[in-house]
């Protein structure tokens, strides 16, 4: 069992990559306790969930971007916000704005995720 057992909403609008990310969340021993494909989702299930961790896509379905939700998310709750997204350099800058604890490029690295999962809680 997970002794670092993390409660994350999943935010990514491509349901393969959703799909991948949730299994394989799931096989380091984390819960995933929701997911969406809107920014405007993800603010609404962080708010009713409660995760310990949100790993946020920045290119989402609906009016809100990634960053723009994560920003709504750090402010309402104070969570912790892992991009997961293929960033361009203005697209990074933008997201720096946020102080997320990390990202991860696609395709994702998942040597860089579990690393950076395995710094939740632990600073």
């Amino acid at each position: 069992m997970n002794e670092n057992k993390l409660k994350i909403l999943v935010v990514e609008n491509e349901r393969i990559v959703a799909w991948e990310l949730m299994s394989r969340l799931k096989r380091l021993g984390h819960d995933v306790c929701a997911t969406a494909a809107t920014g405007e989702d993800a603010v609404r299930l962080a708010l009713e969930c409660l995760p310990s961790l949100v790993l946020m896509d920045i290119m989402l379905d609906g009016e809100m971007d990634g960053i723009e939700a994560a920003r709504e998310i750090r402010y309402l709750l104070n969570l912790p916000v892992i991009f997961c997204s293929a960033f361009s350099k203005e697209m990074q800058v933008r997201a720096k704005e946020v102080s997320p604890l990390g990202f991860v490029e696609k395709p994702m690295n998942w040597n860089v995720l579990e690393n950076l999962l395995s710094g939740v809680g632990n600073n």
